[in-house]
């Protein structure tokens, strides 16, 4: 497949949107975008900022979020975006852990913002979207006065994010920064493209915050692929349907928690829209019940594609849904690295046994000012790992258990809990659960359910004894909560990703904590 070079595209189809912000319908033109990214490009250079330097950006889903990306991605930059769901101190961290040399953020996170500016370097040229607070200048004329043509020398940038900090302080995630000339496809870019079906005419749904890694990065793709990307500010889960039928898209990103949400829709709403265009629909970031995807597959047809991939990009592996089927509860074959599963001495443990999951030949990495991470993270080999935890079957797919800082040791014996989980979620009656290890003093840890139900009028001892009866139906009693708590919402990233680290903080303080 050809992917014209930038350029090409704006050349020969100038107003073909680029982007389209869901929430105003605002449309980005592809010439619009290429010559606001120029001057957000040359505005970068006047600053001094050279190959290799950073920028970190603190923004909501905006129209300058993609402006910003494009510019360092010509400009041989590393942007790094930075959650709007962090705290104060986490995001001064991450802006000073980055060396970044300007901070772009926006009003509507000038609260946070505002109190920045005692904190970091006053070397670090600030700017803000959507009008400014004392001590940050305007985008809008900090960069629109700059010339709209390109660069004389392009160079290709590419993200350095930081890792969600489940388990303690975010990481940054820096690959080699190549000298590559922008528009150069790089290897891994074009194996997206090709593995997902991208081209010019698909249009894509993105429902989570640009700040994450995956949205980010297909958007990314989209864009480069020539496609036109369908920015929402925040998922809904009707809204959704409503985009995808609006827009005719083709291609989406979703994590599990949207499927559950989208599925416990009333029949009449989720069969109200047409989804006959929707051709591709991509999921990862979070374990799936098998239950779930196949309720999915049979609602959306076999279009779902599942990854498995971390920030990292040390490894990828892949599965649609034909072979899912084949194969339930895979998250794929490789695609980028080869897969290995070590036991706690670093030996290959053969098919179907449990183990630590590591991938050779794969991307390097580093962990941005952090060696003893970086060291960490991989073995005697050279192999690089996440921490997951799976097996690999006699045919090579990979299948997920868990993570290593997951798992609860009860009497003696491993138990992984999203098996609990993929069970629990699958009750008429949970919209969300995470199962946990709370201190036990006989055993050390017994299993703890945290959910919460379809509505907290259903929450109390029926419903309790209810689930765990229904959980015993499936699995082994001692896989399965002992007691369970509920909550009105469990503590998820707006990406899907379970914050587990805050729910067992609640029931660990005061006693020694398993790492």
């Amino acid at each position: 497949m050809e992917i014209k070079h930038p350029r090409e595209m704006v050349k020969e189809k100038p107003d073909k949107p680029a982007y389209i912000m869901a929430s105003t319908g605002e449309v980005v033109t592809r010439l619009q975008l290429d010559q606001r990214a120029n001057q957000c490009a040359r505005m970068l250079r006047s600053l001094g900022l050279k190959t290799g330097d950073h920028i970190s950006i603190f923004m909501e889903n905006n129209r300058q979020f993609l402006e910003i990306c494009t510019a360092a991605s010509r400009s041989g930059l590393f942007y790094t975006a930075i959650s709007t769901h962090l705290t104060l101190s986490e995001v001064e961290y991450i802006i000073n852990d980055s060396g970044a040399k300007v901070l772009f953020t926006s009003m509507a996170m000038s609260p946070v913002a505002s109190e920045l500016i005692e904190r970091i370097s006053e070397k670090i040229t600030r700017i803000m979207v959507g009008g400014t607070k004392e001590g940050f200048e305007p985008y809008e004329k900090k960069v629109y006065g700059f010339p709209v043509d390109p660069l004389p020398d392009p160079v290709t940038g590419t993200d350095m994010l930081y890792s969600s900090g489940t388990t303690g302080r975010p990481k940054g995630i820096k690959v080699q920064l190549d000298d590559i000339p922008y528009g150069e496809i790089q290897a891994k870019t074009m194996g997206l493209i090709l593995l997902f079906g991208f081209h010019e005419e698909v249009v894509y749904l993105s429902p989570a915050p640009l700040y994450h890694a995956a949205p980010l990065r297909f958007v990314m793709i989209t864009l480069r692929s020539g496609g036109t990307a369908v920015i929402m500010d925040r998922f809904v889960a009707l809204t959704c349907l409503e985009l995808i039928d609006k827009y005719k898209v083709t291609h989406s990103q979703w994590v599990p928690t949207m499927f559950i949400r989208m599925l416990r829709l009333p029949g009449e709403e989720r069969n109200r829209y047409d989804l006959s265009s929707h051709k591709v629909a991509i999921h990862a970031a979070a374990p799936i019940s098998v239950q779930i995807k196949q309720q999915m597959i049979e609602w959306w047809g076999p279009i779902l594609i599942e990854y498995y991939a971390g920030t990292e990009g040390n490894g990828l592996c892949a599965v649609n849904s034909r072979d899912w089927l084949v194969h339930q509860g895979t998250v794929g074959l490789p695609i980028i690295g080869v897969p290995h599963i070590l036991d706690e001495e670093g030996n290959d443990l053969p098919p179907g046994e449990i183990g630590t999951i590591y991938f050779s030949d794969g991307r390097d990495f580093e962990y941005h000012n952090d060696p003893e991470k970086t060291a960490a993270s991989r073995n005697e080999k050279g192999w690089t790992t996440l921490n997951d935890v799976g097996y690999l079957d006699e045919e090579g797919y990979l299948y997920l258990t868990d993570r290593k800082t997951n798992m609860i040791i009860s009497g003696g014996v491993n138990i992984y809990p999203q098996e609990a989980e993929n069970i629990l979620i699958t009750h008429p009656q949970v919209l969300d659960v995470a199962v946990l290890g709370v201190p036990n003093e006989e055993f050390g840890e017994e299993v703890k359910g945290i959910v919460q139900p379809s509505t907290m009028a259903e929450a109390g001892p029926e419903l309790e004894a209810e689930l765990i009866r229904f959980c015993h139906q499936h699995l082994a009693k001692i896989k399965c909560p002992v007691s369970i708590d509920f909550e009105n919402e469990l503590p998820r990233t707006p990406t899907g990703k379970l914050l587990k680290r805050l729910l067992k903080d609640r029931y660990w303080e005061g006693n020694e904590k398993r790492i």
